[in-house]
């Protein structure tokens, strides 16, 4: 089943590499969708795929890349749309 979800990370989640982390994550998952950061040093990411891999997706972003430091992660579910043709690393 495909199922999307948004997620905003807190913590010491930029200046890490964590956009970087999510991108190889929704590869190696075949997720599509981006991660961006926020003016408020979160960190923003919302992902579409298979609802197995959304869960192994989420997982890795609790635990995020060496040098984070991973407060809280907020997930929402969305309505999927089928727009996202890869993974994005937005600016």
């Amino acid at each position: 089943m495909i199922v999307a979800r948004r997620l905003v990370i807190t913590g010491r989640v930029q200046g890490v590499g964590f956009r970087y982390f999510a991108e190889a994550i929704a590869h190696r998952e075949g997720l599509t969708g981006y991660a961006r950061n926020r003016p408020d040093g979160t960190l923003e990411s919302a992902i579409e795929g298979e609802a197995e891999s959304v869960e192994r997706f989420e997982v890795a972003m609790r635990r995020g890349p060496a040098g984070a430091r991973v407060e809280s992660v907020d997930v929402e579910a969305i309505a999927p749309t089928g727009r996202h043709t890869g993974f994005r690393i937005l600016a």
